[in-house]
């Protein structure tokens, strides 16, 4: 069989390059702007990343999982006793692996 270019993608073979994508792809990127399931890039240049930016690993873990540490639903950002947090606390960021795997 032979692939042309402009050939869409079989379905089969979209869900296994995205199985391999990091899950904070799943979310747009604040840093960058990259949408979902597009992978980050370097503002200066536009160059590709192989990993997402951590400000959107952190924003897909504030949006699936619960924070141990300060008790706050998804989607609620972590705080410090009252003050706001710029990231999410560690382990949110290992609740919200535990809830991909």
């Amino acid at each position: 069989m032979t692939l042309h270019a402009g050939a869409p993608m079989p379905d089969s073979l979209r869900h296994f390059m995205r199985a391999k994508q990091h899950p904070a792809r799943s979310v747009g990127c604040p840093h960058c702007g990259a949408a979902a399931h597009k992978p980050c890039r370097l503002r200066t240049t536009g160059r590709l990343l192989p990993e997402p930016h951590p400000q959107r690993v952190s924003a897909w873990a504030q949006t699936i999982a619960c924070c141990p540490d300060c008790q706050v639903e998804p989607a609620t950002p972590c705080h410090d006793e009252g003050r706001a947090r710029t990231t999410v606390h560690n382990r949110r960021y290992q609740e919200a692996e535990a809830t991909a795997a």
